[in-house]
């Protein structure tokens, strides 16, 4: 068994990787400590081989604390008074930040838990521990003393700048869920309460603007916001470029995550109420060239169905569905594209078989809507936790009904149809362009097809199309050749009345408020089946389908134009003449 290293060998090794010192330095380092028995980090620092601030990087990566530059970090005074002066200069350490409950402490030995468990018993919160260099902390420790109440000019013109713009409706704001990670580097300026303002005011108008997703995304000389509203992107006032790593750093704080890693993709998620209702937000960064571009997607519970009946179907597409759903056992499978809202109408369907007597587990990359009394599983591809190996154990567990966020490989597949064909209730989403294609979609996936024939009961394609304003809706019409170039019969309008939305201050100059669903539900017939085993293509089982009675995503979007909810345009847009 190999001798363990000591603390100081391990911070040497850390050196080398990067690249800061050479091993025969390291060599004839610990050659000299045991020649004058002094501890190997003072020798470093004696000899001036390494910087205070790569010093701390290096012995935060080893320890697992990240580092924190505090000349580039603001501590506002009370956050400095939280810990008496004389206890912050015995146990080397500086308070950073407040957050809720939870007290960011810079220190100079992260291990010495002395120290956090005295600051523990004085501020009586809880202590998230980051590392900085001895004296760096001295010369903020000094800095504060001599600074007394109040902050530069620089500082006060900064807050007085912002405050008047995001003070009242970033107020409105409350974190529910904060992170109890470590910030981290000089991105610690992000815990200044304009940046805290400035991140609120971001998440607060989104959510006032039903914005589905938030991109920031840095570019050489700005920093672009924009908003997906309605499936469309918009540009809004971006955030100063001199904000980019303290607004990120907040974002990540509030998510969770490491703020100290920028060169890798990260994925969290965070809480927040505005004006008492909870949303839960999707969050991801992915370094580019010019920083951290982060994309939050905004998850609101209100737009989850009670019920199918809720979606927006025709009674015959409901009929349909409803019928599959009830059903004891078999494979669902609802297709489309990224953003179609195939998650939400499989959740709505689960809210609908939600009862004591059915035991429902559900496998998600990752779990978006949390669900009172069903048994949600978050994927871990870094540990082995994928959808099959998550399928296989929930199997085990004696379930009913089991949701699988995306059928994406074989293996997934065929222990879905195998699941289903063992009396199992399986719902899941696939991606592909229509109802049909789902089952040579499993055919290419290598399942075989009498398998598909006996296990798949409906698939179904959905698609979102974007509302008229009610507030500034009015009637239009076409000319008869427009109907003959795009192949629609203007008969199918007689009677009814085409309406578009003008635009007005409610939709931004959109004409559109808000989406409804459209779906194409295909169920399994014996002429279906047949034609799976014959591997017959997409296009003739649709043709089959049809003379069947499903109603294709083109005629359903013809007939919420017909209805007054879309527009032609918007038919022409969402979906494919067939």
């Amino acid at each position: 068994m190999p001798p363990v290293k000591s603390f100081g060998e391990r911070i040497a090794e850390a050196l080398v990787a990067d690249g800061l010192l050479h091993a025969k330095q390291v060599e004839e380092l610990l050659e000299l400590q045991k020649q004058k028995g002094t501890r190997l980090i003072k020798l470093i620092a004696e000899k001036g081989l390494v910087s205070d601030t790569d010093m701390t990087v290096s012995m935060g990566r080893v320890l697992n604390v990240p580092p924190v530059n505090l000349s580039h970090v603001h501590i506002t005074p009370d956050v400095a008074d939280v810990v008496p002066r004389d206890t912050a200069q015995n146990h080397k350490v500086v308070p950073i930040a407040k957050i809720d409950n939870r007290l960011i402490l810079a220190m100079a030995d992260p291990l010495n838990v002395l120290a956090i468990d005295d600051v523990r018993r004085i501020t009586k919160l809880e202590i998230t521990p980051m590392i900085a260099s001895e004296k760096a902390i001295t010369d903020k420790l000094a800095h504060l003393d001599s600074a007394g109440p109040g902050t530069s000019m620089e500082d006060i013109i900064q807050d007085a700048q912002k405050q008047a713009e995001m003070e009242a409706e970033a107020a409105s704001l409350e974190t529910v869920q904060e992170s109890n990670n470590d910030a981290a580097g000089d991105a610690n300026s992000g815990e200044e309460a304009p940046v805290i303002k400035l991140a609120n005011l971001i998440l607060v108008q989104a959510i006032k603007e039903r914005a589905s997703d938030i991109h920031l995304e840095p570019f050489e000389k700005m920093v672009r916001l924009r908003y997906r509203v309605d499936g469309t992107l918009i540009d809004r006032t971006p955030p100063p470029k001199n904000l980019q790593i303290a607004l990120m750093s907040r974002l990540k704080i509030m998510a969770s995550l490491d703020i100290a890693e920028r060169r890798l993709p990260q994925d969290g998620r965070m809480r927040v109420k505005v004006a008492n209702k909870d949303y839960d937000l999707r969050v991801s960064f992915l370094p580019t060239v010019h920083g951290e571009k982060c994309v939050l997607r905004v998850l609101d519970k209100s737009n989850l169905s009670g019920s199918l009946e809720k979606i927006g179907m025709d009674p015959d597409t409901f009929k349909r569905f409803k019928a599959a759903v009830d059903a004891p056992h078999g494979l669902i499978l609802v297709t489309g594209p990224t953003g179609s809202g195939k998650t939400t109408t499989l959740y709505s369907a689960l809210n609908e078989l939600n009862r004591p007597e059915y035991n429902i587990v559900t496998v998600e990359d990752p779990v978006e809507f949390q669900i009172p009394g069903i048994n949600q599983v978050p994927t871990k591809k870094e540990i082995g936790l994928t959808f099959a190996s998550a399928l296989r154990s929930i199997l085990r567990q004696d379930p009913d009904i089991v949701m699988i966020g995306e059928i994406r490989d074989t293996e997934t597949a065929e222990i879905a149809v195998e699941a289903s064909l063992t009396g199992h209730q399986v719902l899941s989403t696939l991606h592909c362009n229509d109802a049909p294609g789902a089952l040579t979609r499993l055919d290419d996936m290598g399942i075989q097809p009498f398998l598909i024939s006996s296990s798949v009961i409906l698939s179904c394609a959905q698609r979102l199309m974007r509302r008229i304003c009610l507030a500034c809706k009015e009637p239009v019409t076409y000319p008869d050749k427009m109907y003959a170039d795009l192949d629609i019969d203007p008969n199918f309008f007689k009677g009814a009345t085409i309406y578009r939305g003008r635009g007005c201050e409610r939709c931004n100059n959109s004409g559109y408020a808000g989406r409804v669903a459209i779906l194409e539900v295909m169920t399994m017939t014996d002429e279906i089946r047949k034609l799976v085993i014959q591997k017959a293509s997409a296009m003739d089982v649709g043709k089959v389908a049809a003379s069947q009675g499903m109603r294709t995503l083109r005629m359903a979007a013809l007939e919420k134009v017909r209805e007054g909810v879309t527009t032609l345009e918007q038919t022409l847009v969402v979906t494919a003449a067939h």
